[in-house]
């Protein structure tokens, strides 16, 4: 069951933001996305929050300096997926500019699990590292913490993860740790690691570092903290939008790194037209297989690349992943909605599916699917260790899955092996023989936790566009600006005549759709059957480009036929 809402738009905010210049359905756009002023979308960064509101980050880059000046080892110890992998990018390459003996390490995540374990201090002892410093994970490894601390082993730990209720015996730069006041808690693990390092400069810069030489442009680092705050699908408050604009300006100006580049041309897409789009469901998508389907240390070395020549076969090889993630994402989804299709999903408030054949590193992105398709939290498993599975779940607004695993794992002590996550997104691992107790449990808390509204799926759009703005023009306009998530791209609602329709790929429909005179090309993806003749759309604009010839094209993402009087 769907409906269509539209959004609320503050009437005073949008005068506001009118009577500042700013046009008229970005003035909409922008006072139902709560901005009050237009200040608030001027992304230069000189309106970066400051680094010194970061708790410990003055402190870290103070140990930091210390142990370049004192030619220490440095270690990174990254997270397998792409804010992991951008993350380390960052540290490396910020690190190397700053001076300092840096390398990495990046656990496998089928061997391995996530974090800083005790396992992983093993491995990253072979090489006999001064420091560990943790990027896009740490905030949990008290044990693993515990462990490098007793082999005379350093750790910092950058994190932006929720912390549990203990933390490591370590220093922490982390905007989620208790006691932090800085004022954006969205930052991902490469935000995070990119404001220590612009600690770090200061703190060098103010110890005559840089005296007799150029200082580092850190700036040089954005088009890469872009790419992870996008993929990793952080909320887009103003800091992450500053940064993303940032990385994106550069991707357009082609000063981008030569790996980003390389996944660029790989995936067919143009750089010098970069969208937080791009970054998200195309270039992110790539760097993550590596981590899913084999070893993420393929995507930071594409990342560190320093050359086309380097950088080519590495993005190759990751778009070769892709290609494959995809085909096993496809038909896990197909054998996923065989099950379903023999329960009704309607009287279920959480969708609950295990095979013993199907693969880990995709049990995410299936469960993404069934959420959308179903509107239900989903939690999807595969083998893990012996006698273990591991899950990933994806939820729905006004169900934070973290916290329902919290009350899950307190109801029934010992259920859950692991956990974690945030409230859309969280992994966590079980017996396999406590299957179908965990899917009762889990279940039982969404009965308790949600009702029937919260089930509804709900489209919420940005309301009519007139003729007039059913533009190419306009098309570009918004495709220009930093939209994701917290900061949703806009999505309109009007009814539309269907002047012709036709199949392509099989399995979607073209269309030419005529409104207030105005006609222009649809897609309407992954539905076969023919629509018709009017419709009620849910769509947003897109600037479609062929053969050198741009022209608008607008998406569907969602239909209903026009009820007759």
């Amino acid at each position: 069951m769907s409906q269509i809402q539209i959004r609320p738009c503050p009437q005073p905010l949008q005068a506001q933001l009118h009577s500042q210049g700013v046009p008229p359905l970005l003035a909409r756009l922008y006072a139902s996305r709560g901005v009050a002023d237009a200040g608030e979308v001027d992304y230069a960064l000189k309106g970066l929050l400051p680094f010194q509101g970061l708790k410990n980050a003055e402190a870290m880059a103070r140990r930091l300096a210390d142990a370049i000046a004192a030619g220490q080892r440095l270690l990174v110890v990254a997270d397998y997926d792409a804010d992991g992998a951008t993350a380390c990018a960052v540290a490396v390459r910020g690190l190397s500019l700053l001076g300092a003996r840096i390398d990495f390490i990046v656990p496998n995540r089928f061997e391995y699990g996530y974090g800083l374990t005790p396992e992983i201090v093993e491995l990253a002892a072979q090489q006999q590292p001064d420091i560990i410093i943790t990027v896009d994970n740490g905030i949990a490894s008290v044990a693993g913490v515990d462990a490098a601390r007793a082999r005379g082993i350093e750790v910092l730990v950058t994190d932006h993860h929720l912390p549990g209720d203990t933390l490591p015996q370590a220093l922490i730069v982390n905007p989620n740790q208790p006691g932090c006041e800085f004022a954006s808690k969205n930052l991902a693990g490469v935000g995070v690691m990119f404001y220590v390092l612009l600690a770090l400069r200061a703190e060098m810069r103010q110890r005559g570092v840089f005296a007799s030489g150029k200082e580092p442009n850190l700036g040089e680092l954005l088009d890469i903290v872009a790419l992870g705050t996008v993929a990793d699908v952080v909320k887009l408050d103003r800091n992450n939008r500053i940064l993303v604009d940032a990385g994106l300006r550069r991707m357009r100006a082609g000063k981008l790194c030569a790996g980003i580049a390389a996944l660029f041309r790989v995936a067919g897409r143009a750089a010098y037209k970069a969208t937080a789009f791009d970054l998200g469901f195309t270039i992110g998508p790539r760097l993550n297989a590596a981590g899913r389907l084999d070893d993420m240390s393929l995507g930071i070395a594409c990342l560190l690349a320093s050359s086309e020549e380097a950088a080519t076969p590495l993005a190759q090889q990751l778009d070769g992943l892709n290609r494959e993630r995809r085909a096993i994402e496809h038909g896990m989804q197909d054998e996923a909605l065989a099950v379903l299709s023999g329960i009704d999903a309607a009287n279920h408030y959480t969708l609950t599916l295990y095979r013993d054949d199907w693969h880990q590193g995709v049990v995410g992105l299936v469960a993404s699917r069934l959420k959308e398709r179903y509107h239900r939290p989903s939690i999807v498993f595969a083998p893990g260790d012996e006698g273990e599975i591991k899950g990933s779940g994806r939820s729905i607004p006004g169900f934070h899955l973290r916290d329902a695993l919290d009350m899950v794992s307190k109801r029934h002590d010992g259920l859950l092996l692991k956990f974690g996550g945030h409230a859309m997104a969280a992994g966590l691992t079980i017996r396999e023989q406590d299957f179908d107790t965990f899917r009762q449990a889990f279940e039982q808390v969404a009965r308790q936790l949600l009702d029937e509204a919260a089930l509804t799926r709900v489209w919420e759009t940005d309301g009519s566009l007139s003729g007039r703005e059913l533009c190419l023009e306009m098309a570009e306009t918004l495709a220009a600006e930093v939209w994701g998530q917290g900061f949703p791209p806009p999505t309109f609602n009007d009814r539309f005549y269907i002047v012709s329709q036709r199949l392509v790929g099989a399995k979607h429909l073209k269309l030419r759709l005529a409104r207030d005179g105005v006609e222009c090309d649809g897609m309407l993806f992954n539905h076969a059957d023919w629509l018709p003749e009017q419709v009620d759309a849910v769509y947003q604009l897109a600037a479609n480009e062929w053969q050198g010839r741009k022209e608008l094209q607008i998406y569907i993402q969602h239909w209903q036929q026009v009820e007759q009087a």
